[in-house]
């Protein structure tokens, strides 16, 4: 078990995706898709520039499943995660938008898409340089309610680990931090959805009828 922790620049909801009962990472960061293996945590901390939350908890999942995009998209325990344009924002910003017809891919009018609805080729060629996504039940999403992350955790003694991003990218931390957080998590016993995310405040309806 190891810890993949980045800075959530952007938070619409859609990566992570962290509603119908699962947060899901099926877009953007590649790198961190590649790398997570089942037990492990994804841990995202609050942006500096645009949140003024830098060191603050925007949300914590831990890897139950490892699925590609074809999988993803016919399961139909992730119907509910097609991105709906004309809907609610937790159907706007639905992350289940590619699978493959005739060898090819197919990007679903969505977050990621062009204004026009058309598909967005330069997000379609970085999400989808990764064929792998991570499924949790095992979560907790603050979004707008992030808290502070804990001192003892910036930075973890005695391996002197930071839990928090200083920088874009991501950092993968040791066992021995995962199992001290996820100690820390399950006694503070907070799952699921507990803040919408961040952009929801601001958003602009989009309204497309695709």
């Amino acid at each position: 078990m190891k810890i993949l922790t980045y800075i959530v620049a952007r938070d619409f909801g859609f990566a992570p995706n962290p509603f119908h009962g699962y947060c899901t990472l099926a877009a953007c960061k590649p790198r961190v898709r590649s790398t997570a293996f089942v037990g492990d945590w994804v841990v995202g901390t609050g942006a500096k520039m645009d949140y003024g939350l830098a060191g603050h908890l925007v949300y914590a999942m831990k890897v139950d499943e490892v699925m590609d995009f074809d999988a993803y998209w016919d399961d139909p325990r992730f119907l509910c995660k097609r991105p709906l344009m004309n809907g609610s924002l937790k159907q706007l910003y639905g992350d289940n938008i590619y699978h493959q017809q005739d060898c090819h891919w197919v990007q679903s009018d969505s977050h990621h898409s062009l204004d026009t609805g058309q598909p967005n080729q330069a997000n379609v060629s970085r999400d989808t340089s990764v064929n792998r996504l991570l499924v949790s039940r095992r979560f907790v999403y603050y979004g707008a309610a992030a808290p502070p992350v804990p001192k003892v955790f910036r930075p973890y003694q005695p391996t002197g680990e930071d839990l928090c991003c200083l920088r874009q990218g991501h950092r993968v931390l040791s066992h021995a931090l995962a199992t001290a957080f996820e100690s820390w998590i399950d006694r503070c016993g907070q799952w699921g959805v507990q803040g919408m995310p961040l952009e929801f405040d601001a958003h602009t309806y989009i309204g497309r009828s695709r």
